[in-house]
């Protein structure tokens, strides 16, 4: 199989977006965690005789990881930007295509979670954007927390999609696929 070019580079910018975004949710339940950050700038004050109440140390904390949290959202721009263009490139894309019931059983279920991935990160764009701006489109506070808390939670499909795609394009590399690798940086094999 060849890769047009216009696919490789969407590939890769889509890799780097959807890992930037992972990055951004793994710093923000982690290292940059408002609550515990908020516990550690009240032991820290106490520590020089300084009081500060529970409610201005997380409002401390949020500050410190705003910046991080407005790029999430600049990634989240590039994603619905990226999946547009996939769209596009699905529809242009000049190679012939396979008609799904010649597909063997594993090529059936490659292809049913690309367009469950497409689709997931579709509902996380689009909610992302609902997140944003809720106000705008006239959506209430619950509301927004419920889309939040279901965008939050389709983060763990996109997590393990990308776990399992790695470790499966490295398994097929060492299987009967030779060359999956090199024809996704060179457009064929190298």
């Amino acid at each position: 199989m060849y890769y047009s070019l216009s696919f490789r580079i969407w590939h890769w910018l889509h890799a780097f977006v959807v890992l930037a975004l992972l990055g951004t949710v793994f710093l923000r339940k982690t290292f940059l965690s408002y609550r515990q950050n908020s516990e550690i700038i009240i032991q820290k004050l106490q520590e020089f005789g300084i009081e500060l109440s529970k409610e201005h140390a997380v409002i401390i904390a949020k500050t410190i990881r705003a910046e991080m949290w407005q790029w999430h959202i600049y990634l989240g721009y590039a994603l619905a930007f990226l999946l547009l263009f996939r769209l596009v490139l699905a529809f242009t894309n000049s190679k012939p295509k396979v008609l799904f019931n010649t597909l063997s059983l594993h090529e059936k279920g490659v292809q049913i979670s690309y367009y469950l991935l497409y689709g997931v990160l579709g509902f996380m764009a689009l909610s992302g954007f609902g997140i944003y701006f809720y106000q705008e489109l006239g959506f209430t506070k619950d509301f927004a927390h419920t889309l939040k808390e279901i965008h939050e939670f389709s983060f763990n499909f996109v997590l393990y999609f990308a776990l399992l795609h790695v470790m499966g394009v490295v398994v097929a590399e060492f299987r009967g696929e030779k060359g999956i690798i090199s024809r996704m940086i060179h457009g064929e094999k190298a």
